[in-house]
């Protein structure tokens, strides 16, 4: 059977405080639509006919359907066809799990996603082993890689056709797993983060997108990179840690927050991106590798934990939290291997290299 693609694009991402307090983009519907567009393009490109779409309520299928019945005017048939998951519409991040579900049980070789770090926490969560093609569309895109559509589409159509060995084609992801245990009545909440959990000390969710750093305690980032923004640059500014090693980082900050207790012994004053267009002074007390099946168990009493870079739990000093990093939780496309396979190859043009000669 010819391999079926999923597309999870969400509508809203992007639309959170971090783009009144900082210079943070948002797209236009017309500019996600223009993104699947070449996204689209690039699949049928590589033998790709029919694609699995989460409906949503913000005008980007029918932005999309528009342009594949402009090209189909002029006599060009560049696109899958297109086929929306049968599914309600509530406009909130039960659509993207839902959406997740179904297209894994309909049997899809891959879900582009194009989204933020919490969309494409969204879709991890419930997506199995199917592998994960991320597009950065949202304020912070730490885990999402930046590089033109165009690409992440061919690259997902290379790997779901077969042009590409599976070892090649695909990379494990590693996730942070959050356990909450209520000490009232003992009842347990699990979530999960892909990039980074960050405790703070204010109780109460508010404005879930984390921005004051005067409130940050801990961090832990499954990945520490230097190049990304958000609660991993902080991280990744300190002692970097690779995508494809094992474990991660946890970082433990000042209770002065802004960094100024520099001097103090044992302090350190980072200056870190936390937002597009906003830098921040950290106070920085120990960082340390977070080995993965490890728990580990915060110093913070109580406040709320932030998950990729938004509020979504609060906690008091009678609950159990623990914090645990998996390797190899979930796959996702990877882009540079397979595209430099395919140049290897030369899978896209007319003579491709026998696999024999290497």
């Amino acid at each position: 059977m010819a391999p079926v693609v999923g597309i999870v694009a969400n509508p809203v991402s992007a639309r959170d405080i971090r783009r009144v307090v900082a210079n943070a983009t948002s797209l236009q519907i017309a500019d996600r639509a223009n993104i699947l567009l070449r996204v689209l393009a690039a699949l049928r490109a590589c033998g790709v006919q029919d694609v699995l779409m989460m409906p949503e309520n913000g005008g980007i299928r029918a932005h999309v359907e528009r342009g594949v019945m402009r090209a189909k005017s002029r006599g060009e048939d560049i696109y899958p066809s297109l086929h929306p998951v049968a599914m309600p519409v509530t406009g909130t991040v039960a659509d993207t799990h839902r959406a997740t579900v179904e297209m894994r049980r309909a049997g899809v070789a891959a879900l582009v996603v194009l989204g933020g770090d919490g969309t494409h926490r969204a879709v991890a969560a419930d997506c199995g082993t199917v592998p994960i093609a991320g597009i950065s569309t949202g304020t912070n895109n730490a885990f999402p890689e930046h590089r033109e559509p165009t690409i992440t589409g061919l690259a997902t159509g290379l790997a779901v056709t077969g042009r590409v060995p599976p070892h090649i084609a695909f990379a494990a992801n590693k996730r942070i797993d959050v356990s909450l245990i209520n000490g009232a009545n003992g009842g347990a909440v699990t979530d999960l983060a892909l990039v980074d959990v960050a405790l703070v000390t204010e109780r109460y969710i508010g404005a879930r997108a984390l921005w004051r750093t005067e409130n940050f305690r801990e961090l832990y980032v499954t990945f520490a990179d230097p190049e990304v923004i958000g609660m991993s640059a902080i991280a990744g500014l300190l002692e970097p840690v690779g995508r494809d090693e094992s474990g991660g980082l946890m970082v433990r900050l000042s209770a002065d927050g802004d960094g100024a207790g520099e001097g103090r012994r044992g302090t350190t004053t980072l200056h870190a991106p936390i937002a597009p267009g906003m830098m921040a002074r950290v106070g920085v007390t120990d960082w340390r590798r977070m080995p993965a099946d490890v728990a580990f168990v915060p110093e913070v009493a109580a406040g709320s934990i932030a998950l990729d870079g938004e509020r979504e739990l609060s906690f008091t000093e009678r609950d159990r939290l623990s914090l645990t990093l998996r390797d190899g939780a979930f796959r996702t496309v990877n882009v540079a291997a397979v595209m430099r396979h395919a140049g290897q190859n030369r899978l896209l043009t007319a003579t491709p290299v026998p696999a024999t000669a290497f």
